[in-house]
This record gives C-alpha cells, sequence and structure tokens, in this order.
C-alpha cells in the first residue's frame, strides 16, 4: 500500500499533475505527497485539489517551488479542510496572493491536525495578512508559520501580531524579510 510518494525536482507540469490525479484518488492511504519543483500551475493545482479530499490519510503535502498562484491556491482550499489528517502544508515558493491566502485561511478552522504552514516566497501583502490572522485562531494545532520573504508590512505584522494571542500552540513565527518596520516591530513586541 503506497503511504509516501515523493516526485520531486522533476517536470510534471499541469499535463502530469492532471493524470497523476487520476491515479492518487485510488492511494487511500497515501500520507506524504511531495510534488515540490514540478513547475505545476494552477491547473495542475486544480487537478489535484479535486482527488485531495479521497486521500483521508494526507498528512504531508509539498507543492513548494510550482506555479500556483491565487486561482490554484482556491482550488486547493476547497478540499483542504476534508484532509483532517493534514499536518504539514507547504505552498512556500509560489505566486500566491491575497486573494489565494483568503481562501487558505478560510480551510484553517477544518484542518484539526495541522501544524505546519509554510507559506514564503509568494505575493502575500498586508490585505492577504490581515485575512490569515483572522482565521489563524481556529487552526488550535498550528505551530509553525513561515510567511518570510513576502510583503506583508506593517499593517500584516500588526494583524498577525494581534492574532498570536488565539494561537495557544504557535512555537515559531517567521516573517523575515517582509518590510516590516517600526510600527510592525512595535506591534509584535
Amino acid at each position: 500500500v503506497l503511504a509516501h510518494l515523493d516526485l520531486s525536482e522533476n517536470e510534471i507540469g499541469d499535463e502530469g499533475a492532471g493524470r497523476l490525479a487520476g491515479v492518487l484518488g485510488k492511494c487511500k492511504a497515501l500520507a506524504h505527497l511531495d510534488l515540490s519543483a514540478n513547475e505545476i500551475g494552477d491547473e495542475g493545482a486544480g487537478a489535484l485539489g479535486r482527488v485531495l479530499a479521497e486521500c483521508r490519510a494526507m498528512a504531508h503535502l509539498d507543492l513548494s517551488f510550482n506555479a500556483i498562484d491565487d486561482e490554484g491556491a482556491v482550488s486547493l482550499s476547497g478540499v483542504l479542510g476534508s484532509c483532517k489528517a493534514l499536518a504539514r502544508l507547504d505552498l512556500s515558493f509560489n505566486m500566491i496572493g491575497a486573494e489565494g491566502i483568503s481562501a487558505l485561511a478560510e480551510m484553517l478552522g477544518e484542518c484539526s491536525a495541522l501544524t505546519h504552514l509554510l507559506l514564503s516566497k509568494n505575493a502575500v501583502d498586508g490585505n492577504g495578512a490581515v485575512a490569515l490572522a483572522l482565521m489563524l485562531g481556529e487552526c488550535k494545532t498550528l505551530a509553525h508559520l513561515d510567511l518570510s520573504e513576502n510583503d506583508i508590512g506593517d499593517a500584516g505584522a500588526v494583524a498577525i501580531a494581534w492574532a498570536l494571542g488565539e494561537c495557544k500552540a504557535l512555537t515559531q513565527l517567521d516573517l523575515s524579510s517582509n518590510g516590516v518596520g517600526d510600527k510592525g516591530a512595535a506591534g509584535l513586541g
């Protein structure tokens, strides 16, 4: 029974992700899926999203270093809440902006096992950080949040700081390289 699949650093692209999605629905015990660095865009993310709900054992999903933007993130967010075992979600090094982050934030309360949310090097601005901050308290198990190398600025940092009181499990927060100034730093302090 396939439990771990690593296809990282290939050239799967959207077409390959669509074909792979057709097989993944049959892998009911799949707990770890690494599709990082595969040139997967919104179409591929949408295809994967349609079958991820069937992968009930999925605990680790890595889609980092791809070409997923808001549309793909919205497609994924629609089903990630069904992945009740999902503990680690890595969407770093994509192009996800405020709309995609807002959609992902909406599913946080449904991901009761999520401990690691990695969103570094995307296009998250202050609005996206505010949307995420509003939902952080719903994710009671989140221990590690990485928003490094985005552009959340002071407004985003202040919003995240406001939400920290609701995040009892959070032990690691990375906001490095985000254009946070004095106002944002004061909010975090």
